[in-house]
């Protein structure tokens, strides 16, 4: 499937040192693309939306992604980073908060690409243990995907379209689209254990 808004184009993602570990680089370009997606969906007037009192606003739950993804690979994987006081845009617009994803997103990828397998398998401190910093990548990846996911209810709760991220949603569909929300569809190839 090919998504409709790609800020970061697949000539872009540069080759990994470690060809085995190129998917983490796809993998962070890609969800850093769906995440841009997703709040591209939103106005600049529904910045101050949240469903509850006690939820994070749409503005909060940006802020919190680009900060708390500079802290995940400035402290914890030890990438490079701007100063923490640069993470936000100047102003807070969805365009703005998009640019930013973007501009922060690049150069991590070039850095990520020159790391050899001995530094993605180092364990460091994460919070109050120490782990593997490939496993600090994918703990990354999840909590990303945890906020956009946030921002996808919220866009359904706000009448608006959710785009498709890792596949068809009920407001985006494609010719080949084959989703698994049946028995059948579940079951299509390979064997069960008892065969």
């Amino acid at each position: 499937m090919k998504y409709p808004v790609s800020p970061i184009r697949d000539e872009q993602i540069p080759r990994c040192r470690v060809a085995l570990l190129q998917h983490v680089l796809d993998t962070y370009a890609s969800e850093t693309n769906k995440v841009i997606s997703v709040w591209a969906t939103f106005v600049d007037s529904d910045l101050a939306y949240r469903p509850h009192p006690s939820s994070s606003s749409v503005a909060d739950i940006m802020k919190h992604q680009l900060l708390s993804e500079r802290r995940f690979f400035a402290e914890f994987l030890g990438v490079p980073e701007v100063a923490a006081e640069q993470v936000l845009p100047q102003r807070l617009s969805v365009e703005d908060f998009k640019q930013r994803m973007l501009e922060l997103a690049l150069p991590r990828l070039g850095f990520m690409a020159e790391r050899d397998e001995d530094w993605w398998r180092t364990v460091v401190a994460f919070f109050d243990t120490r782990r593997e910093r490939i496993w600090i990548f994918w703990r990354r990846v999840l909590h990303t995907a945890h906020h956009r996911t946030q921002l996808t209810v919220y866009l359904r709760l706000l009448g608006k379209p959710v785009p498709a991220t890792y596949g068809p949603t009920a407001d985006v569909s494609w010719q080949g689209a084959d989703p698994t929300t049946t028995v059948q569809a579940a079951g299509r190839a390979g064997k069960t254990n008892g065969d």
